[in-house]
């Protein structure tokens, strides 16, 4: 198993109640020693806390939550980059579905380059670009509106999507770590975990900022086969291909 895939697979198993180093090497077959490494990268990562005898489930600091202008202003020229990155993944005519956030909200200020799009979203900043899309048109998923990012979430959501199928999905998050995608509210997580469930292809848009982060309570578990749009090029990115992602980069800004 690689070291990736069976970090993961700890996390989930101190989470489910098996807290030990004894009962972790049962449970995975490994020795003590990798035991420990194990538990001292998740650690470190803030995914949990390590105990004299093994490791307890992390409760978290829990992040106070940005506004949405302080996040249109943090790190706009990566999103940009990642937002033509994202754009070179999409075709004429295809079904895009736009979850909410600045990110995305970048993406959509560009999807005016293609014709014939159908976009769908619950991302009611992405709005104003979503009005002139050539030969396109949006569908906008209603319910229970979150003033603080601008998005509908909610079984009226839920049920939208119920009907719909997409080609391509684009997520943000708060963080995303080996776990999933963070966010501040089940409802978030919940609705992504949805969204996912309906879309052929899945790309998850984060800047390094944002990779290993674990800055709020709720996750929203990857799917088997994804797509990381990112800037980051360090060793973090080996442990999401563990994960079953392949890695995109935008271009590199001239200077």
């Amino acid at each position: 198993m690689k070291v990736a895939k069976r970090r993961h697979d700890m996390l989930e198993a101190v989470h489910a109640g098996i807290t030990s180093i004894e009962a972790l090497c049962r449970h995975f077959g490994i020795s003590e020693a990798t035991a420990r490494r194990d538990l001292g990268a998740l650690s470190d990562q803030g995914l949990l806390v390590r105990t004299y005898c093994g490791a307890a489930a992390h409760i978290g600091h829990r992040e106070p939550e940005l506004t949405l202008e302080q996040r249109r202003t943090r790190q706009g020229d990566v999103k940009a980059r990642l937002a033509d990155c994202a754009l070179g993944c999409i075709e004429d005519n295809d079904t895009v579905l736009l979850d909410g956030g600045t990110t995305t909200a970048a993406l959509a200020a560009r999807l005016g380059e293609r014709r014939g799009l159908h976009v769908v979203t619950n991302n009611l900043a992405a709005l104003p670009w979503l009005t002139q899309l050539p030969e396109g048109h949006t569908t906008v998923l209603g319910g229970d509106l979150r003033a603080s990012s601008m998005t509908a979430y909610g079984p009226l959501a839920h049920a939208a999507l119920s009907r719909l199928t997409v080609d391509r999905l684009f997520l943000s998050a708060d963080g995303v770590t080996e776990l999933g995608l963070c966010e501040a509210s089940p409802e978030q997580a919940w609705l992504k975990e949805a969204m996912i469930s309906r879309a052929a292809e899945v790309y998850v848009m984060a800047d390094a900022t944002k990779l290993g982060r674990a800055s709020q309570q709720h996750w929203t578990p990857f799917p088997h086969q994804w797509t990381l749009i990112t800037d980051a090029s360090d060793e973090r990115l080996e442990s999401f291909r563990a994960l079953g992602a392949t890695v995109r980069h935008p271009a590199a800004t001239e200077t």
